[in-house]
């Protein structure tokens, strides 16, 4: 599928929001984030790139919950979606959500850039995670 992924955070792990993925939910917004590990992150001998997740902005309230995560294996293999059963909480500033939010919520905040593959993701995110 397409993607638009824009670097929204680096902390532990660079995390992208897909623009494309956008849609209305009630009175709330759905976006998918992609999160990349540190090169060389492997679980046994499974290599890693991250991981995908849905999560649901409620932009008035400015609450953020993250539905599930699914881990991308190097090569960029999705496994299941595991779900998150945390309650939403408040987009705090300077955490992955409040970024992710500002992203969903005011589209025009991020421009018009962003990645296209997942590769491409990686490959920006780790370069910023060595940094």
């Amino acid at each position: 599928g397409e993607h638009r992924l824009v670097l929204t955070s680096v902390g532990r792990f660079a995390v992208f929001a897909d623009m494309v993925s956008t849609e209305r939910d009630g009175d709330g917004l759905k976006m998918r984030a992609f999160q990349v590990t540190e090169a060389d992150f492997h679980i046994g001998a499974q290599a890693y790139w991250g991981g995908w997740s849905w999560w649901r902005f409620n932009c008035a309230a400015n609450t953020a919950d993250r539905l599930d995560f699914a881990a991308v294996k190097a090569g960029g293999a999705e496994g299941p979606a595991t779900p998150d059963p945390a309650p939403a909480y408040e987009a705090v500033e300077g955490g992955d959500a409040a970024e992710l939010l500002a992203a969903a919520c005011d589209p025009a905040s991020v421009g018009p850039y962003g990645v296209g593959t997942l590769d491409d993701a990686v490959r920006v995110g780790r370069e910023a995670l060595a940094n």
